[in-house]
């Protein structure tokens, strides 16, 4: 008999492998990313709500409108995060663009001092450091061909500034479930990237073949609806050294699927980069995860 907590690990494993596939799946999906974005929001959310009725997860509306500020700022970070997200991916390899993104840890770790009057430890600071360090190294620029998208690279670390906002401002949320934020913010997302949309697509000419249809259902309903569900479902029956620990597969194998799935270049050079952005926040996470047991 399977027990609850290895279910759990291989819940969030499963988890992790299929986040991390989604730079490859947006690559089929021919539509501006503020598009994808919307559809993964509205279409993901819905799916979600659906799933927790299915559970029993009831949304306990008061407490949702006594945060309904905060929730509308998060549901705001959450479009942009995927709109600049899906554009770091359309500007440069799926790998260099995952590294930006997991730029995030390290800003709510910067930021946090500011926000949360957190103490801004030596060991913060040094992660900080170290990830700029990387991030030089991922951009390729000592390479021959001048390395990186430096505009992709950008649009990565405009991800990762919206992400962690999204991390910083659910830290306030109080005693909501994971189901309820998440939910609430995925539909957020959707209403505030409608109007953006019509304003800046003429959506009127947007064409998609099946199998296109199915990537951009593939991603909405299972990466994430489904999976969303499968992680928040993990995340209340395993330690928090282990969450941190099974976060950094997404990247790991996101940087292993562009180069072997999509031979996108990844040289020594900028997997060293690599290390740089992931190892110091992984190692502070799972430091301060075991420090609060």
């Amino acid at each position: 008999m399977i027990s609850s907590s290895a279910k759990a690990r291989f819940s969030l494993i499963f988890s992790m492998l299929v986040f991390a596939a989604v730079g490859p799946i947006v690559r089929h999906i021919p539509l501006p990313e503020s598009v994808i974005a919307f559809c993964r929001a509205l279409l993901g959310g819905f799916f979600l709500f659906f799933f927790a009725c299915v559970k029993k997860e009831k949304l306990r509306w008061k407490n949702l409108w006594e945060r309904k500020y905060r929730l509308f700022c998060c549901g705001l970070a959450m479009g942009l995060n995927w709109i600049f997200l899906f554009k770091a991916f359309a500007s440069t390899s799926v790998a260099v663009a995952v590294i930006c993104y997991y730029l995030a840890p390290i800003l709510v770790l910067f930021f946090s001092p500011f926000v949360f009057d957190e103490r801004l430890t030596k060991g913060k600071v040094l992660s900080v450091l170290l990830a700029f360090c990387g991030m030089i190294l991922v951009s390729g620029i000592f390479e021959k061909d001048g390395g990186a998208n430096v505009q992709g690279m950008i649009y990565g670390f405009l991800a990762a500034l919206f992400y962690a906002c999204v991390m910083m401002i659910n830290k306030t949320l109080g005693d909501l479930t994971p189901y309820e934020a998440t939910i609430v913010e995925l539909i957020l997302a959707a209403l505030i990237l409608f109007p953006y949309v019509l304003w800046t697509e003429d959506v009127s000419h947007l064409m998609l073949t099946g199998s296109e249809w199915g990537y951009l259902l593939f991603l909405s309903f299972f990466v994430t609806g489904f999976t969303y569900a499968l992680f928040f479902g993990a995340l209340p029956k395993l330690e928090a050294a282990a969450i941190a620990l099974y976060t950094y597969i997404d990247p790991i194998v996101a940087v292993l699927l562009s180069r072997f799935l999509l031979h996108e270049r990844f040289t020594p050079v900028m997997l060293l980069g690599a290390v740089l952005i992931l190892l110091p926040t992984a190692v502070e996470e799972i430091r301060s995860a075991v420090k609060e047991k």
